[in-house]
């Protein structure tokens, strides 16, 4: 766990608080914390910075000058990534996939798209179901062209050397529990492109710190999503020295909360991102956080957490809901 001999770029606010959520406990008759990493702070916080700050240290340490990435039109990662580069003098060239299909002017126009652009990102869009890797040296082939040294860093930042972030946070969530004397039983996640799944039990699992991870699937069904992040975990473990640290029983994903697809929004996502703003005020997204919570509340109603007391990492990925006003507004 000595991350220190990674290179590594500070991006981030850390630690980000951890902190009670009385009123939602109240509500699902679960004892509820939330992890802030909406709280992150660059280009307004979330997951991916993390990641990034590995990312970034590395992609230095090769010499580039131009971060190469891709993501649906609304990406997180994709916004942090053109921060990123923006704060550190890098090119960024981005590639967003019109994987819902969705036309509307506020879903490829605002949100994450807008910041994209304001930081000064080259965007380019291709139709859903497009070959990303491809892409993705497509444009870094493009880069060279011209005479720059590309850095292609996979959507969601999910590789082993971005999941070094989530090693982090998992050092950071057990040391403010223990701060706090508090016993966590699991946490609960978004689990989607599984760096931030993957990392997470990557560095529970190397430290013994013993706690399950459970992720709300976004997007790939149960068998395949619990493989990437099986594979990803066991590759972290390795990079971290601990290769056989992670066994398959350690992974465990829920893809029953997908709805009709990836980013693709139902009365369920508005039902848990009014029931979270509307009791301690935590804006989730809709298309990651707000599926997680989804899950979250299905299961606490359920009585799966039943005298458990549960961490919930908020990835962040409110800056999207202005991608999606057309859709959650209507709903509100």
């Amino acid at each position: 766990m000595h991350l220190a001999r990674f290179p590594r770029i500070r991006l981030a606010h850390l630690p980000t608080p951890l902190e009670p959520l009385p009123r939602l406990s109240e509500a699902l008759g679960v004892e509820l914390w939330i992890k802030r990493d909406d709280c992150t702070g660059l280009a307004g916080g979330g997951n991916k910075t993390r990641k990034l700050e590995f990312l970034l240290g590395d992609a230095f340490e090769q010499g580039a000058d131009t971060l190469v990435t891709q993501g649906a039109v609304q990406s997180n990662h994709v916004r942090q990534t053109a921060a990123a580069a923006a704060a550190h003098g890098l090119a960024c060239e981005v590639i967003l996939e019109e994987r819902t299909g969705s036309k509307a002017h506020d879903y490829v126009a605002n949100g994450n798209v807008l910041m994209d652009r304001l930081f000064g990102a080259g965007v380019r869009f291709v139709p859903g179901g497009s070959d990303m890797p491809a892409e993705l040296e497509t444009t870094a082939a493009e880069v060279r062209a011209r005479g720059g040294r590309p850095y292609i860093i996979p959507g969601g930042g999910s590789n082993p050397v971005g999941a070094l972030g989530y090693v982090d946070c998992a050092r950071e969530i057990v040391v403010q529990a223990d701060e706090l004397d508090m016993q966590v039983d699991r946490i609960v996640t978004a689990t989607g492109s599984a760096g931030t799944h993957a990392g997470l039990v990557a560095g529970l699992a190397v430290m013994a710190a013993d706690i399950p991870v459970l992720g709300i699937g976004v997007r790939a069904p149960k068998p395949k999503q619990e493989e990437n992040v099986l594979k990803l975990a066991r590759q972290t473990a390795a990079l971290l020295g601990r290769p056989d640290a992670v066994t398959p029983e350690m992974v465990v994903a829920d893809c029953d909360y997908v709805g009709e697809g990836y980013g693709l929004v139902d009365d369920g996502v508005i039902a848990a991102l009014k029931l979270a703003a509307r009791t301690d005020a935590i804006v989730l997204d809709p298309v990651y956080t707000g599926k997680a919570m989804k899950g979250l509340m299905a299961l606490a109603r359920a009585g799966r957490f039943e005298n458990e007391t549960v961490v919930f990492l908020h990835t962040g990925g409110a800056q999207g809901l202005f991608g999606y006003e057309s859709v959650v507004g209507a709903g509100l």
